[in-house]
């Protein structure tokens, strides 16, 4: 019995080690959608036609990937990923106060579907990702952390307000920049990423993150 005790035990441990990591990135990864619609949450008339960091894109463009990701992510949490019609990105218009609300509703329903993943090893289809296979839970959550991180930090630049997230958020997203592969991909249209730049001595963790991902610091909306 002594026997059976300790190696049940022996294979709970790191099934309950993997389940509360989940849940830390759940959380985390909360904290930058949150952190994404606190900004989307101060547009005024006339910020959607704003510039932003990501090549190409104004911020209307930006709001319409974000919603689309938040959907697609939703879609492949609750076994719908594969789906593209959950991927589509669908113009916002031109009404700053309705791109907000929709917005917001598309991030609480990302949210609610991560609440629901109880198996890190739970299968996300991701087919802007790959098709040839599918992607872990806990994987496929830090994806989307990254993505929130830093078009939290795209959102900010662009109207011209503060991101300051916390540093635990920036500790779990800094080795998942570093994961990110880099390289031709990222020239390819509608790509979220740059090719990633030289990251400065010295600089902090957000810096270095956006660097990572071709972002610079630096970055300025260009004034109209």
């Amino acid at each position: 019995m002594h026997t059976n005790s300790a190696q049940d035990a022996a294979h709970t441990a790191p099934a309950t080690t993997e389940r509360a990591d989940l849940d830390r990135l759940r959380k985390l990864d909360a904290r930058a959608v949150r952190d994404s619609v606190a900004l989307v949450n101060r547009l005024v008339p006339g910020d959607l036609a704003r510039r932003t960091p990501c090549a190409g894109w104004d911020l209307a463009a930006l709001l319409g990937h974000l919603a689309a990701q938040h959907h697609g992510f939703a879609a492949a949490a609750l076994g719908r990923g594969r789906d593209l019609a959950h991927w589509v990105v669908r113009p916002v218009g031109d009404d700053a106060t309705a791109a907000a609300t929709h917005y917001r509703h598309a991030a609480e329903d990302v949210l609610a579907a991560f609440a629901t993943v109880a198996d890190p090893d739970l299968p996300f289809a991701l087919p802007e990702f790959t098709t040839d296979r599918t992607i872990p839970a806990a994987q496929a959550i830090g994806f989307h952390l990254i993505d929130y991180v830093v078009h939290s930090w795209d959102l900010a630049r662009s109207l011209d307000l503060r991101y300051d997230p916390d540093p635990e958020l920036l500790d779990a997203a800094l080795p998942i920049a570093l994961a990110v592969p880099d390289g031709a991909a990222r020239l390819a249209p509608g790509s979220s990423f740059r090719p990633g730049l030289p990251v400065a001595d010295g600089s902090g963790t957000l810096d270095r993150i956006l660097a990572l991902l071709g972002r610079s610091a630096d970055w300025r909306a260009p004034a109209c």
